[in-house]
């Protein structure tokens, strides 16, 4: 069984610290960080973690996790949010011949097409696609266009590199993100996170003529996280 190291490669993917789950399953830290390291959990307590962290005891329990790339951990853990009946939002990708992730380019040319083809891999196979060495490798990044000025200082036109977000409920405050959702494609803004009390973002521009609004979150296709400008 993995179930030691497993709870500990899933809390840190999740950036949780050992605090905050012992407080939220209602144990102590002290038998959290025992249950990470050779200290076996009871049977109702492996069920409580298993909930908290989002997964199949199953998974918990007979897969090594800490040997899976990002990657393949990310396509395991969709599938197994499938098996349990949850929503499953599958991320197309690409990889290079050694199996490491491919950065696709998603020009303002190709952005009306993208609502409709971001969750079809032949589509996602067709865009620019290339490598930045010095980006972490454990995540996964885009890279998109700015359509027009309300975003300024960025410009109509720029290139800007984001990270995607798998958990919505981590969005930001004031964070800059691209939003792809059914009525308005393709759009990047300054999100502040309403998930909890409204089941929804509200959007800003940086350019004060455009004026805020709102978006559903059961209509959000993607999110991805703005990391740099590309010069």
């Amino acid at each position: 069984m993995y179930l030691n190291s497993n709870i500990k490669v899933l809390r840190k993917r999740k950036s949780i610290t050992q605090e905050n789950m012992a407080s939220a399953i209602g144990i102590s830290r002290s038998k959290l960080a025992g249950y990470e390291l050779n200290v076996n959990p009871p049977l109702d307590t492996v069920l409580l973690i298993a909930d908290y962290l989002g997964v199949s005891v199953d998974i918990l329990l007979r897969k090594k996790l800490e040997d899976l790339s990002e990657y393949k951990l990310r396509e395991l853990l969709e599938t197994d949010q499938f098996l349990k009946g949850r929503n499953l939002r599958v991320l197309a990708t690409t990889v290079d011949a050694d199996g490491r992730e491919l950065i696709e380019v998603v020009s303002q040319k190709v952005k009306a097409s993208y609502l409709a083809g971001f969750s079809d891999p032949d589509f996602i196979e067709e865009l620019p696609r290339f490598n930045l060495p010095f980006l972490p490798q454990d995540k996964k990044y885009r890279v998109f266009q700015v359509d027009g000025d309300s975003m300024l200082p960025i410009p109509d036109g720029a290139w800007i590199v984001c990270e995607y977000v798998d958990d919505w409920t981590a969005i930001k405050d004031g964070g800059k993100y691209v939003i792809v959702t059914e009525l308005d494609g393709v759009t990047f803004k300054i999100a502040y996170n309403q998930i909890k009390d409204g089941e929804r973002l509200l959007l800003c521009s940086t350019n004060p003529i455009y004026r805020p609004f709102e978006v559903d979150i059961n209509a959000v296709r993607e999110v991805w996280m703005f990391r740099l400008m590309m010069v």
